[in-house]
């Protein structure tokens, strides 16, 4: 920790009178040695950076850098500048401090120190972490009573366990920072919300210290009734993101993973139904492997193919190939089962890789289950009607898929490419996996199911197709010949 570069960031605007007195009370002998201070002025209309100029004539213990904005940037704005800053100069830490005076300065060793130390990447200031200080250390109770519903709300929808979302005093990890796109964010005051958002989808480490409450004669730019709706606005957003509904580019935070989806009517569950012990299985698009590791666990042979090769491999032969060039690895042979498991739907020419597994993979005890997401779903038809297309980063418009298909989609391309659809049917939406396995995951599971058989195109979320391959022509023309040789 005494080794840390640490930036003190104080967003100032018209703050002439608290400026002096703000810098004055921080700490310097009880933080690193290598501490700057970076005060940025968002073209206040008074003398703030003229008193910060002041000081820093007679203030020669650390850096103090000032910096004037030519035009306002906003709340949000200012904070981009400054934690840009923070990056290309190399710090390890930059803690946030308002220029008012509504954060006590005397308590940056205890907001900063979780963050050195290596304990979280976000370290947030609370005033909410003792039950009724707030309110007797003179919040308004308007404020009060807002500051809860707000937390208690976006804490609900995030699944998160904060004591307060709408402290500005706090401290980031640098390192974090450079992994998360906050230059999207917003320049208003709700930039606050949509970073805590951004550490929470990057699975970031998050920490809260009590800090004291003080109000005094500060001026208040914030329009509460807007900020609350913007608040809720980002907070909706970034679970809709998180939950594969709507894509929002200041979320694509982080390595998207596909979980397995076991426990409950899905297309995994369907596929080791129909896979008996001791089959051998090729498992193209493989993942993680998290398939073919209860495929083995069950006496399968699981041979798996996939671009990535991750660090935790469950299958039993393990290739890595790209197969959105429509090629397969050599050494192959023929298998019990083909799997295609959400993975025809990544690739720029499905049909070309099926052409390939029908020459290559042919056998007559072979079968090929494939599933994909299908773009005849009741949600994406009723987006549409609306003018809706929203991308996401999972689901049925997952922003990676670059197929989409229907029922007669699917099963026209296989026909053209030779395949015979033995089995077809619909698997409702992965309930459980957004609201947790409960009563009411279930229950909706049972209703789509229910729907599934009444209109199958309309209300399946995946479609599962088993299917066989029609005899390659180079295996008819052996036939014909064997044929004629034994004539």
């Amino acid at each position: 920790m005494s080794n840390s570069r640490l930036l003190i960031f104080v967003v100032a605007y018209n703050a002439e009178r608290t400026i002096s007195g703000v810098l004055r009370r921080i700490p310097l002998d009880r933080l690193p040695s290598q501490t700057d201070i970076l005060v940025i002025d968002d073209q206040s209309h008074d003398n703030t950076s003229r008193k910060v100029l002041d000081f820093s004539s007679s203030f020669k213990e650390v850096g103090l850098t000032v910096l004037y904005n030519p035009v306002n940037q906003g709340y949000g704005g200012n904070q981009k500048i400054g934690y840009h800053y923070a990056i290309e100069k190399g710090y390890d830490a930059v803690a946030l401090l308002h220029g008012d005076g509504q954060y006590a300065p005397e308590v940056l060793p205890e907001l900063i120190a979780p963050v050195l130390s290596g304990e979280c990447d976000l370290c947030l200031g609370s005033r909410m972490m003792e039950a009724g200080v707030a309110l007797k250390a003179g919040m308004p109770p308007y404020k009060y009573i807002g500051n809860r519903l707000l937390s208690f709300a976006q804490n609900k929808i995030l699944r998160m366990s904060l004591t307060e979302f709408h402290s500005g005093y706090r401290a980031y990890s640098v390192k974090g920072l450079q992994q998360i796109p906050f230059g999207y964010n917003t320049d208003d005051f709700h930039f606050d919300t949509e970073i805590i958002i951004q550490h929470k989808l990057s699975h970031m480490r998050i920490k809260e210290v009590s800090i004291p409450t003080y109000y005094g004669d500060e001026i208040c730019y914030v329009n509460g009734v807007k900020y609350a709706f913007d608040v809720m606005m980002s907070t909706i957003s970034g679970r809709a993101h998180q939950m594969g509904i709507a894509y929002n580019r200041k979320y694509d935070v982080g390595d998207a993973r596909y979980s397995i989806k076991i426990g409950y009517t899905s297309s995994h569950n369907v596929v080791l139904q129909k896979i008996p012990p001791g089959s051998n299985v090729l498992d193209l698009g493989c993942g993680e492997g998290h398939l073919a590791d209860i495929l083995q666990r069950q006496g399968c042979q699981v041979t798996g193919i996939d671009i990535q090769s991750y660090q935790q491999q469950k299958c039993k032969h393990f290739i890595r190939h790209d197969l959105n060039d429509g090629s397969l690895p050599d050494g192959l042979g023929t298998y019990d089962y083909i799997l295609a498991l959400d993975c025809l739907e990544h690739l720029d020419n499905p049909e070309r890789l099926l052409a390939t597994i029908r020459a290559r993979c042919y056998s007559l005890e072979t079968e090929i289950l494939i599933t994909v997401p299908n773009i005849g779903f009741i949600t994406v038809r009723l987006g549409l009607f609306f003018g809706w297309f929203n991308y996401s980063p999972a689901g049925i418009l997952d922003i990676h898929h670059k197929r989409l298909f229907t029922l007669s989609s699917l099963h026209r391309m296989l026909a053209q490419e030779g395949f015979v659809v033995r089995e077809s049917s619909g698997i409702p939406a992965p309930f459980p996996k957004v609201l947790g396995d409960g009563v009411l995951s279930r229950l909706l599971i049972a209703c789509n199911k229910a729907l599934i058989r009444i209109w199958k195109r309309l209300f399946s979320y995946q479609i599962y197709v088993v299917a066989e391959m029609k005899p390659p022509l180079k295996c008819l023309l052996d036939r014909a010949w064997n044929k004629t040789v034994e004539r």
